[in-house]
């Protein structure tokens, strides 16, 4: 049995008001960095993860790392982790978006399975390298517990994935930031979800 434990970094300027902030890479704000000490904090009291990956930027390096040490622990970088690329709606706000590109912007929204960023990714891109990770996660750290420091779109679809639902179901499901979510997965490849968007841990 694998345990996965699934966060998303800390928080960033670009949350709210929300910009789609993807492959832009901005350090974690104060805020953040305290959300990273408390999520840190719990899981060392809880757990005994092996191995801790986390995203190239650095709000996912930093939060991974703080994790990593309180856990005696080496954390590497797993560039099937990284955000989503927006590609030209990259750092711009979601007002001008929907201003400028109303029709793309409502497509996003009412059906995320049929988008693609110009210049970008779609979630299937993402879909394809996070099942990379999983696969390696699986075959590297069986009966082992595993730290997974992600984004939010990313953290979506490997949970998407998990639950075997579509990616139509993107919306339905939240990931806040230095949020928790836990998986169990059995070596037959059974999925337990012990909890989703857990931020009890945070002040």
């Amino acid at each position: 049995m694998t345990k996965i434990l699934l966060t998303r970094h800390g928080h960033v300027d670009g949350i709210r008001p929300a910009r789609f902030r993807g492959r832009a890479d901005l350090p974690l704000t104060a805020q953040g960095l305290a959300q990273a000490d408390s999520l840190a904090r719990r899981i060392a009291r809880h757990w005994k993860p092996a191995a801790v990956y986390t995203s190239a930027l650095q709000r996912c390096v930093v939060t991974g790392g703080k994790v990593a040490a309180a856990c005696g622990v080496a954390a590497s970088v797993h560039d099937g982790l990284g955000d989503i690329d927006y590609g030209a709606w990259q750092m711009r706000s979601h007002e001008d978006v929907s201003a400028e590109a109303p029709e793309a912007y409502r497509r996003w929204h009412a059906a995320p399975h049929l988008t693609r960023f110009p210049g970008g990714e779609s979630l299937q891109d993402v879909v394809a390298r996070t099942a990379d990770v999983l696969r390696m996660v699986l075959e590297r750290h069986a009966a082992e517990t595993v730290v997974l420091v992600g984004h939010d779109s990313v953290n979506r679809a490997l949970l998407l994935q998990l639950l075997d639902q579509p990616l139509s179901a993107y919306w339905r499901l939240s990931q806040d930031p230095c949020t928790l979510n836990e998986i169990e997965v059995a070596a037959a490849g059974d999925v337990r979800i012990g909890c989703i968007n857990d931020t009890s841990h945070l002040p």
